[in-house]
């Protein structure tokens, strides 16, 4: 008879799980190889799924017998439960039912105790960080669960150093430069950045498309965003410039901790760039700039009167997402109510993004009804953000301004306001990094980042590598004229230039 297993989980002896799919043929051939395998592994318990509409829990406790079960549920659901009920880790009997009769008992010797120490704990919260909710679950095409076991058994985790650089060699197995580990200190920068308490030269900076890069995986770092009147946006490096070096460094293969360590320093300190230009002419010039502290404001307002409709338009400038945002924005919103605005214009441009849910709330604040963003893991849709109900202004005309600086948490919002029909989008495709990742502190004060979905528009448009489409597109030449900040952007559009027509036409 032949069975043709769905898939297998177990749980080891850390109380973790690895999914596997084998083929069965001979009964008796397969439960011997099979068994030998999975112990091989220091697995505990197996659940094997002989048919679509019967599972087969199979497990070995001290006594000789074994339990069946033809229960509905997920694998890991019966998985937990079964390591609940079995009492014990130690293993001398295998048995093997096939329709609920034994075909075959094989006899394990005991798995050897192991004393686990903090090093490997510290290690183990990093793996079970990815194991529970990396995007991908095929992990890039290993076994995740061979990944750590090869490491506990093979590698000496005597120090810190040792750990942390295991760490980053787990995690460089997933190729994905977004899962990534941040040692305490760089954690602790990474959480006053999103605070905007940052010393540095104002740039954020990426790995390039797959695309931009060579035959070895390579390319510099690229511009995301610079800050608004930072010291590199003063000196002129734009979305889209690509970083060659710093500080005579190489940026092909560093880190973005790396690079967010070299470009961040004392205050009045310098840091020279190697900057290849994005425009056509591709100049390549070196830049040296002097760090200062970057005083993010993240939310900047104003109103004038548009000289070509003599409509009062309300100005709204996010630079970025913190957890202050959706206040600000609230407050902005209500003032300009309160002041008859006929059009708003928000700009978005060289806004990298930052904190998500501070983009779904100023979402809400303009959408009444309708899904906000999609979020796809491997799997497909698993989770819905929509609008509550509670807008404070769905009426008005409102105008998007985006551009390659444009990322993540701002694609989304901007992904909401289009496929909404909320706003009309003005500008270039936006950057692209329709990741999502999670933060997951560990024990020591270390963290490590775990992409764990995709983010996609309310229409299923996947944002990753692709970025927003702008209903009206402007050239990059075009979008520069177009100034940043209220005052300046009222003085353009109460003049006479031409392209004001066309953005609130």
């Amino acid at each position: 008879m032949n069975i043709h297993t769905r898939s297998i989980v177990g749980i080891d002896r850390f109380g973790h799980h690895e999914r596997r799919n084998i083929r069965f043929g001979n009964p008796l051939h397969s439960a011997r190889s099979v068994a030998r395998r999975i112990f091989s592994d220091g697995a505990q318990h197996w659940h094997i799924n002989y048919t679509k509409s019967a599972m087969y829990c199979v497990h070995a406790v001290k006594r000789a017998d074994v339990t069946v079960s033809e229960r509905e549920g997920s694998l890991l659901e019966q998985c937990t439960d079964l390591k609940k009920r079995v009492a014990g880790f130690a293993l001398s009997t295998l048995l093997i039912l096939s329709q609920g009769v034994v075909v075959s008992q094989l006899v394990i010797p005991p798995l050897p105790a192991h004393a686990v120490t903090n090093e490997q704990l510290l290690y183990l919260e990093a793996w079970r960080a990815v194991d529970r909710a990396y995007v991908d679950k095929t992990f890039n095409g290993q076994s995740w669960f061979r990944v750590r076991e090869n490491t506990l058994k093979k590698k000496k985790l005597t120090t810190r150093e040792d750990t942390y650089e295991e760490i980053k060699s787990m995690l460089k197995s997933l190729d994905d430069p977004f899962t990534r580990f941040l040692e305490p200190e760089q954690y602790q920068a990474l959480k006053g950045a999103t605070r905007g308490d940052v010393t540095g030269v104002g740039l954020e900076v990426s790995f390039p498309s797959s695309s931009a890069r060579d035959k070895s995986g390579k390319a510099p770092l690229v511009v995301i965003s610079p800050s608004t009147g930072g010291p590199a946006e003063r000196a002129g490096i734009k979305a889209g410039d690509e970083i060659l070096q710093i500080d005579g460094l190489d940026t092909e293969s560093m880190s973005l901790y790396a690079a967010g360590n070299a470009l961040q320093g004392a205050s009045g300190s310098s840091v020279t760039l190697k900057v290849k230009s994005s425009s056509k002419l591709n100049m390549v010039k070196e830049i040296t700039l002097t760090r200062e502290k970057i005083n993010i404001k993240g939310v900047d307002f104003g109103d004038c009167v548009a000289k070509p409709t003599s409509k009062r338009v309300g100005y709204i400038r996010i630079a970025s997402f913190s957890k202050k945002t959706a206040e600000k924005v609230r407050e902005v919103i209500e003032d300009l109510k309160n002041k008859n605005i006929e059009y708003y214009v928000l700009d978005i441009r060289n806004n990298g993004g930052g904190v998500f849910a501070a983009g779904i709330e100023v979402g809400r604040m303009l959408i009444d009804t309708g899904d906000l963003v999609l979020i796809a893991d491997s799997d497909g849709v698993r989770d819905v953000y929509e609008a509550e109900g509670e807008a404070l202004d769905t009426k008005t005309p409102m105008i998007v301004l985006v551009n390659k600086g444009t990322a993540s948490a701002s694609e989304v919002l901007a992904g909401a306001l289009k496929d909404n029909k909320r706003a009309t989008i003005v500008g270039e495709n936006t950057f692209g990094k329709g990741l999502i990742q999670t933060l997951v502190e560990l024990s020591d004060g270390s963290a490590v980042t775990v992409t764990v979905s995709k983010y996609q528009t309310p229409n299923g448009i996947d944002i990753n590598k692709k970025g927003i489409e702008p209903d009206v597109r402007l050239t990059g030449e075009e979008l520069e004229q177009i100034p940043l900040g209220p005052d300046k952007f009222c003085t353009f559009i109460t003049g006479d230039e031409p392209l004001v027509d066309k953005i609130l036409a």
